[in-house]
């Protein structure tokens, strides 16, 4: 007859070094033998787990180092001057040491540019799905970080078998807690904990770069609406001009002093001055439905403010950072910054396949015959470890490295890209703000030419001197000259606006 202590499960198959607790009161030599083994495995289990958790602090691959800053000192070959000639001031300067304003819009001075960015800000689709990017980098980063810990986890098994027919059924359950660690010998894990953190500083920067880009758009769409609304004031005064000129070539011909050519030519002046205002009309439209689009509105739904160019004011100070300071402030180099990281801890996690592998398990279970029995009955109790090392993949796991290598090369050429291309913009806008200064300066001659002209011919006129048709003509180029000043001058605040999203002004 078989020892009752026989029938009871024996260790979890699968797991080499797992063994009973000890023989309990009773127990048959067969298990006293294997607690005895057990005993023996002990010291070479705690050796290699200490050995490993000494090993630890070995991290392969290559520690990361920033790209020196530039050696650069201007932006242009030249210093840039946006005083125009002849000028007893500029209306702008660059400050070197002036503070780069966190909320750089409100040097418009306008509350309702200003309200319309904060709502910007606060509740637009394109920067709650940068938010939730980031978000998503960050429990990345700890799920990366719970890989390197402990493992603890419930396993229950049962079996129901019999040796041969005729033999009595056999039922074995048993249920305990499994804590497994991997320990992180050569830093693999390590590495995957710095690349991903890498990635979420890469999310923070390109959030950075969504509240950039989203306040300058609403600036941008401000400018371009309040530009429409000017020059569509001023082509409604030359319109004007051309109905009267009409009308006045009109007369004439039924009077005989105009010919027919006369009065073609002015039906094809108002003609060819009426197609300028669907143009007008469109980009004022376009300026409202963007705004409503940037604002997480629909363009149905929300009503743009009535931007006008006269409640917008040219900021006098713009603030301006040396170039070794830019590449650590504007978002875009920040984020390649951050890929260049990800990419060289990419490379340790590549060699780290290369390099072997300690698996450590510690289980404890209660076994029983029966599920009534199981807490009261027998114990078990198992260490085991298991070492792997990569022999031969085929030359895999080496080509892997050698791509981390290769992709890490071709990150460090876009980030430095995108320092050039970051210089550029910089340089761009700088000589764009010089020749704004110039444009405005001479479309505010032209303008105030055009004033004067239009006074003479308006006093000739009541003098007797002069004909109704200089006066419309005066008129018209007046308007001329006004629709060009306003040009002018949104491009000049337009630019403006660029020049804080070249310096990297992130709103905070």
């Amino acid at each position: 007859m078989n020892d009752p202590a026989d029938m009871r499960p024996g260790p979890v198959p699968g797991i080499p070094t797992r063994a009973s607790a000890g023989p309990r009161a009773g127990a048959s030599p067969r298990q006293a033998a294997r607690w005895r083994g057990a005993r023996r495995l002990l010291p070479g289990a705690a050796a290699l787990l200490v050995g490993s958790l000494m090993l630890c602090a070995c991290t392969v691959g290559p520690d990361f180092h920033a790209p020196r800053a530039p050696a650069e000192p201007a932006y242009t070959p030249q210093p840039v001057s946006l005083a125009p000639p002849g000028a007893s001031a500029p209306a702008q300067r660059l400050r070197a040491d002036a503070a780069m304003p966190a909320r750089w819009w409100r040097a418009f001075g306008a509350p309702r540019l200003d309200a319309t960015v904060e709502l910007a800000l606060a509740d637009s689709p394109t920067l709650g799905q940068a938010v939730a990017a980031l978000a998503q980098a960050r429990e990345q980063v700890a799920a990366a970080r719970g890989a390197a810990l402990p493992q603890l986890d419930l396993q229950a098994s049962g079996t129901r078998a019999s040796a041969q027919a005729g033999a009595p059924v056999l039922e074995q359950i048993s249920a305990g807690p499994l804590v497994s660690f991997a320990p992180d010998v050569f830093g693999g894990t390590r590495r995957l904990v710095e690349q991903r953190q890498a990635l979420v500083e890469v999310q923070a920067a390109q959030l950075d770069a969504v509240r950039l880009s989203l306040s300058a758009q609403v600036v941008a769409q401000a400018i371009a609406a309040a530009s429409a609304r000017e020059q569509l004031r001023a082509l409604g005064e030359i319109l004007g001009s051309d109905r009267d000129n009409l009308r006045l070539v009109e007369l004439a011909r039924t009077a005989g002093r105009a010919s027919g050519a006369d009065l073609a030519a002015a039906q094809a002046q108002l003609a060819a001055d009426q197609t300028l205002q669907p143009p007008l009309l469109q980009q004022l439209a376009a300026a409202q439905d963007a705004l409503a689009l940037l604002v997480g509105r629909g363009a149905g739904a929300w009503r743009a403010p009535g931007f006008e160019l006269a409640e917008l004011h040219l900021p006098r100070d713009l603030a301006m950072v040396v170039p070794s300071q830019l590449v650590r402030q504007r978002p875009d180099i920040r984020a390649a910054d951050a890929q260049l990281h990800a990419a060289s801890a990419a490379i340790g996690v590549a060699e780290a396949d290369l390099f072997p592998r300690v698996a450590l398990d510690a289980s404890w279970s209660a076994q029983s015959a029966g599920l009534g029995t199981l807490l009261s009955g027998g114990q078990a109790w198992g260490l085991s470890a298991v070492l792997g090392a990569p022999l031969w993949h085929g030359g895999t796991l080496r080509a892997q490295r050698r791509a981390a290598q290769q992709a890490y090369e071709g990150q460090l050429q876009l980030y430095r890209q995108t320092v050039l291309q970051a210089f550029a913009q910089v340089a761009d806008v700088l000589q764009a703000l010089q020749h704004d200064a110039q444009a405005v300066q001479a479309q505010q001659l032209a303008l105030a030419s055009a004033a004067e002209s239009l006074r003479m011919a308006r006093e000739a006129y009541e003098a007797g001197a002069g004909s109704l048709l200089q006066v419309l003509s005066a008129q018209r180029a007046y308007a001329q000259a006004s629709i060009g000043q306003a040009q002018a001058r949104a491009r000049q605040l337009a630019d403006s606006a660029q020049w804080f999203g070249a310096m990297g002004a992130v709103p905070r």
